[in-house]
Parts: C-alpha cells; sequence; structure tokens
C-alpha cells in the first residue's frame, strides 16, 4: 500500500515537472526563436535592433524609477511654513519697520529711514504654488509620460495594479489645487463688485486647467504640442507673481467671512463627490487585492486630501481674524486633526474587500469614511461661519 502511495506521488510529480518545463519553454520559445534570428542578421540589422532595445530598457527603468521614487512626500511639510506665528491676515498691511540712517549721520541725530510699505503674502497661494511645484518640479508628471500614455501592451496603466499610484495621487493633489485656483480668481484674489480679476491669477488658473494627459503630439501625430508639465510651471510662476505684489501691496485678497463660507462649501462639495466615488467601488467591486482599480480611487481620494490639508491650513493664517472672532480656533484645528488622520492611512498595497473582512480589508472603506468626516467638519465650520 506504501509502495503504490508513494508510486502515485511520483508520478504526480513528474507530471507537474513535465507541466512546469512545457510552461518555461513555451515563454522561452519567442526569446530563443529572435536570439536564433538575430544572430544570423548582419550588423546593420543588428545594431539598429540592439540600439532600440537599450532605449526601450532605459526608458522603462526611468519609467519604473519614477513611478516608484516619491520625492518631497511629507504630509507633515506645512509644519514648515510655521504660520501659526503669523499675526496680520493675507492682504493686510504689516506694521511699519524702521532701520538706522546709516553711519555718516550726525551722533545726534536720531533720524530713521522707513522701509516701504509690505502687506502679508498669501498662505493659501504658496501652497498651492508649492503642492504644483511638487508635482512637476521635484517629481515627474507621471500621467503625460510617454510610457504611460502607451500602457501596458495596450491597457491604460490606470485599469491595472502596477505604476500608477503616483500619477493617481499627483491628479488628486492637482483636483485641489485647481478648486482653489478657482476659487482664488472668483472671489478670493478681487473685492467682489469693485475690482477686476488679477491677470495672474487668471493666468494659473487657465494654465491649472490644462489637459493632465497631454503629451508632446495630441491625437493629430503632426500636431505638436507643450506637454502637460510645462502648463503646470508657468501657473507655479503666476501664483507666485500674484503673492509678490500681494507682499509689495499691488494686489488685493479679500479676507471677508462670506469669503471663507464659499471656500470652505466648495472644498465640502469636492470631497463630498470622492467619498460617493470610494463607496460606490468599496459597494459594488469588493474583490480584494484583485480590484485593479481600487488604487487608483485611494490615491486620488489621498491626494486630494494631501492637497486641501495644505491650502486649509494656509486658510487657518490667511483667515485667522475671521477665525478668531468667530471663536472658531478649536473647530477649525480639530478639522486639521481629521486631515491628518487620514493621511496616516498608508498600505503598502490597497485591498477592497469585505467592510468585516479579515484576510482583505476594506481600504477604500477607511478612506471614505475619514473624507466624510473631513467633509463633516468643514459642514460645521460653515455653519458656524454663515451664524
Amino acid at each position: 500500500m506504501l509502495d503504490r502511495i508513494t508510486a502515485l506521488f511520483q508520478r504526480i510529480g513528474q507530471a507537474v515537472g513535465r507541466g512546469i518545463g512545457l510552461l518555461v519553454a513555451w515563454l522561452l520559445w519567442p526569446f530563443m526563436a529572435a536570439h536564433g534570428w538575430y544572430g544570423r542578421r548582419h550588423w546593420m540589422v543588428k545594431g539598429p535592433i540592439l540600439a532600440l532595445l537599450v532605449l526601450l530598457v532605459g526608458l522603462y527603468g526611468y519609467f519604473f524609477w519614477q513611478t516608484q521614487v516619491w520625492s518631497g512626500f511629507n504630509p507633515n511639510f506645512v509644519d514648515s511654513y510655521r504660520w501659526s506665528e503669523r499675526t496680520v491676515p493675507a492682504g493686510q498691511e504689516l506694521p511699519p519697520t524702521t532701520a538706522p540712517a546709516g553711519a555718516n549721520a550726525a551722533p545726534a541725530t536720531t533720524a530713521t529711514n522707513t522701509v516701504a510699505r509690505q502687506c502679508q503674502s498669501s498662505a493659501i497661494v504658496d501652497a498651492a504654488a508649492d503642492l504644483t511645484d511638487m508635482n512637476v518640479n521635484q517629481n515627474a508628471w507621471i500621467s503625460s509620460m510617454l510610457l504611460y500614455r502607451l500602457g501596458f501592451f495596450g491597457i491604460d496603466w490606470d485599469h491595472t495594479p502596477f505604476l500608477d499610484n503616483k500619477a493617481s495621487f499627483q491628479r488628486g493633489v492637482n483636483q485641489a489645487v485647481r478648486r482653489t485656483s478657482t476659487e482664488l480668481v472668483d472671489t478670493l484674489g478681487r473685492v467682489r463688485g469693485t475690482s477686476g480679476i488679477n491677470s495672474n491669477l487668471q493666468d494659473a488658473r487657465g494654465n491649472l486647467q490644462f489637459d493632465e494627459y497631454s503629451w508632446y503630439f495630441g491625437l493629430d501625430p503632426f500636431g505638436f504640442k507643450t506637454p502637460t508639465p510645462a502648463y503646470y510651471r508657468t501657473a507655479i510662476q503666476k501664483l507666485r507673481a500674484f503673492n509678490t505684489d500681494l507682499s509689495s501691496c499691488n494686489a488685493t485678497f479679500d479676507t471677508r467671512a462670506d469669503n471663507l463660507i464659499q471656500f470652505v462649501d466648495r472644498i465640502a462639495n469636492d470631497l463630498g463627490g470622492t467619498a460617493a466615488i470610494l463607496r460606490e467601488r468599496s459597494e459594488n467591486n469588493s474583490a480584494g487585492w484583485f480590484d485593479t482599480r481600487a488604487d487608483d480611487r485611494f490615491w486620488f481620494a489621498y491626494g486630494q486630501l494631501y492637497g486641501y490639508y495644505a491650502v486649509l491650513s494656509g486658510a487657518g493664517a490667511d483667515f485667522a481674524q475671521v477665525i478668531r472672532e468667530r471663536n472658531l480656533g478649536s473647530l477649525w484645528n480639530d478639522t486639521l486633526a481629521r486631515f491628518r488622520a487620514a493621511l496616516r492611512v498608508r498600505p503598502a498595497i490597497v485591498s477592497n474587500g469585505r467592510e468585516d473582512g479579515m484576510i482583505m480589508p476594506s481600504h477604500l472603506a477607511v478612506m471614505g469614511f475619514h473624507t466624510l468626516m473631513v467633509r463633516s467638519n468643514l459642514v460645521e465650520v460653515r455653519s458656524v461661519l454663515d451664524r
């Protein structure tokens, strides 16, 4: 009996071995055939083929590196601004400063030279510019890279579980910056009814609205165009130019309570839409680690929260007077704490399983919960401001 069992296992092992051997042979056959064909060619044929292979290896190596290395990523980067130390709202004149008259002044003279007027720059604008700088200067903009556009053997990278997390995160950050730029143009960067639209902010908004996926060529192979990162870099310059003008008291930043109400309301609506997308995916596609679109949804939401955390931290400095007058300090800080709690959720592999799953959890449900909690706090902030 024991001999029969042993013989059975031997036959099973041999069958498995033959199967693995056939699979390996099937996988290697195209390469072996190509190697044989290549070996019989003239060097004038071999040279271009070898150069093409080297180019492809280099491009894919660069692409892999750019998708895996996240430069400048730091959920706590807003701490470095020290915005809490500001004492003047954005756009308001700073207290005058004085400087000594100079070494050649008479000893008995106490005259001083008054420094030119200076106004407080906008922390919101700084955050928007720096977030975009992280996207396109500190990192490559993944969504418009050639190999990202070509896809994975013809399949859109967003429909695969590979190498698309950073692209989704960048688009989420950009979504927050786009919404912010719109509010800067329409309300924050002007006194409604009495001033025109600031040209720098208008240009920044136009550039940030540019297609996120555009490479050098569009649908027309002969239609050469400027790629997406160039537009976003121009937007950075325009945002910084606005803040330079604001610091020189040559621009306007309207820190009225109704402007903050509208700004918070628009952000809450934006996050509400993202929470709905997360819920829909979580409820209808609970395939655990095998849901190839779950990571896209997760990292887009994460990037959006990352961007809005920075922007609203800046808004706390720009609208410090309004927050203080409406006794919003505690609620505002609690809202920012909600953002930080959401940004601590960083799974190595995004799973979209059942909400009560033990092996394959639902990271989309977790991120959706945090997004809704942040939105709930923003709705409460709006309610207090609207009283």
